[in-house]
Order: C-alpha cells, then sequence, then structure tokens
C-alpha cells in the first residue's frame, strides 16, 4: 500500500505537530477541526513553529512554503474519502473517539486505515464502534512528534496482521521513525512509564526536596532528557497528565499511579502548562519558557 494523503482529525498540539511533521515528509494532509476559527488557528500555530525553525536556520523559507502548501484545511468529515489513513488526536474521551470512529466508519471506504493517537484509551473498545476493526489500529505519536523519532504502533484485540505491517511500513519507511509494537494495556509503554516519573517529581517538588528548576536540571543534564519532568508535564498539559493518572490508577488499582496532591491543585486552579501560559513553569502565547 502506496501512503501519499492522510486525514488527521484534531487540530491540537498533537495533531498540529502530526500535520506539520507528514507534510514535512512530502505527503498530502488534510486537517480538520470542530470549527473554522479552531483550524485557523492549528494553520497559524503551525506557521509560528515553522518560522521558529526558520530563525534557526533548520528549514529554508521555501520548505516552509511547501509544507505549509501540503496542508490542505477541510470542514467536513466527508472530505476525508480518498485518503489512504485517517490519524485521530481529539481530546482523550472515549465516547468522543468511539462517536468520531462511527462517524469515520460511515465515510471512508474499506481500503482507508483508521489510526487514533490515544494514550490512554482502549483501541479495542474504539474500534468496536466500526464494521472494520481489523482496520483500526493505534499510532502514539511522543511529543514533540518532529524531533522524537518513535511511534508505538498499538494492536487492538482484532487488528490483522496485514493492518499492523503496512501501518508499520508506513511508520518506518515513509515518514522514517522508529515503530515499536504494542499490544493493547492502559498508558502503552511511554504514557504508563513516563506519567510514573512525572508523578514521583511532583512528590519531590512537593516535600521541598528541590525545586521545579532544579529537578528539571537534575533529569535534563543528569539523564539527557530533552525536557525535564515537570516542563514535560506542562507541556503534555497537566489536566492531559492528571486524566491519564486517574485512568491508569482505575485499571491498574495500583498505587503508584494514584495523582499527586499537587497535580490535582495545579488542575484546580487552572494552571495547565503551555496552553494557559502557567504551569510549574511559565510561557508566552507560543509556547516558550519565560
Amino acid at each position: 500500500m502506496i501512503f501519499g494523503k492522510i486525514g488527521v482529525v484534531g487540530g491540537g498540539t498533537m495533531g498540529q505537530g502530526i500535520a506539520e511533521m507528514l507534510a514535512g515528509k512530502g505527503l498530502e494532509v488534510l486537517l480538520i477541526e470542530r470549527t473554522p476559527e479552531k483550524l485557523e488557528h492549528a494553520l497559524e500555530q503551525i506557521e509560528i513553529g515553522l518560522d521558529k525553525q526558520l530563525e534557526k536556520w533548520a528549514i529554508t523559507p521555501v520548505e516552509k512554503k511547501l509544507i505549509l502548501s501540503r496542508i490542505q484545511k477541510v470542514y467536513d468529515l466527508s472530505a476525508l474519502t480518498d485518503c489512504d489513513m485517517v490519524i485521530e488526536t481529539v481530546t482523550e474521551e472515549l465516547e468522543l473517539k468511539k462517536e468520531l470512529f462511527r462517524r469515520l466508519d460511515e465515510v471512508c471506504p474499506e481500503r482507508v486505515l483508521l489510526a487514533s493517537n490515544t494514550s490512554t484509551l482502549s483501541l479495542t473498545e474504539i474500534a468496536a464502534e466500526t464494521s472494520r476493526p481489523e482496520r483500526v489500529i493505534g499510532l502514539h505519536f511522543v511529543y514533540p512528534v518532529s524531533k522524537i523519532h518513535l511511534v508505538e504502533i498499538i494492536r487492538g484485540l482484532k487488528t490483522s496482521d496485514e493492518t499492523f505491517t503496512q501501518t508499520k511500513r508506513f511508520v518506518e519507511e515513509t515518514i522514517q521513525k522508529r515503530g515499536i509494537q504494542v499490544y493493547e494495556s492502559p498508558g502503552f509503554v511511554t504514557t504508563r512509564l513516563i506519567c510514573v516519573l512525572i508523578n514521583e517529581a511532583l512528590h519531590v517538588l512537593s516535600e521541598r526536596v528541590a525545586s521545579a528548576e532544579d529537578i528539571d536540571s537534575a533529569m535534563r543534564i543528569g539523564y539527557d532528557f530533552h525536557y525535564g519532568p515537570l516542563e514535560m508535564a506542562d507541556r503534555f498539559g497537566l489536566d492531559s497528565v492528571l486524566a491519564a493518572m486517574e485512568r491508569m490508577f482505575r485499571e491498574f488499582g495500583d498505587v503508584k499511579y494514584r495523582p499527586a496532591v499537587l497535580l490535582k491543585q495545579m488542575v484546580r486552579a487552572g494552571h495547565l502548562g503551555t496552553k494557559t501560559g502557567q504551569g510549574f513553569f511559565r510561557y508566552d502565547k507560543d509556547g516558550d519558557r519565560l
């Protein structure tokens, strides 16, 4: 199967990153959001990100223009019918994703692969909403999408070998990232491990063992992390981290997944990270640390 046109449903942080990365690999991208205003905002954020790369000489003006030209704004799911694959990146709410997959199943031909970027939800349950669960698969990209060369390829209960093989070829040959096979389990590999690290960093901070800055410096410098665990949480969105922790705590019943009190307090205060400009650190409107 040759992949040339990919639909991306959801223009949030992950959707923006996935759309930009795909377009940078030469693929035609159809990006869709719930409202025209959100879609315009997503394209603005993609352009801001490209401008930052321009400033660092990471891309040329011609490359920026080419990437933007490959991202097409669409306003209805029916526009995705001629895609080779559709990647869903909407909010981590099970009922929302199930409804979306029901609609995608109705409008997309049988040949189209339906992929979810979910980090914690049951792919089997999502796939069960369609008439082709064997053609549904998980593609969990890690933030920041353009810089992290890893994708978790998640198999639901009925995901076929053919679907997995085609998807792995897409990941490793078309977009040139490393794909790892993951069987369905809450949090998969990356979310399950990183959330425990973030939660422990929150305990260390609340116990006043070290400051937020020093905790992050310890992990960035000491273990060569791109971001420290607290800034990572800010960039994921503290509400998203809390939701993932609560879901894994319910599923596993293990206290190591119980969210730190400080995390709940931050979310209740509305300090959600880069999306609100304030988390454990402060950020400007472009998501840069202040």
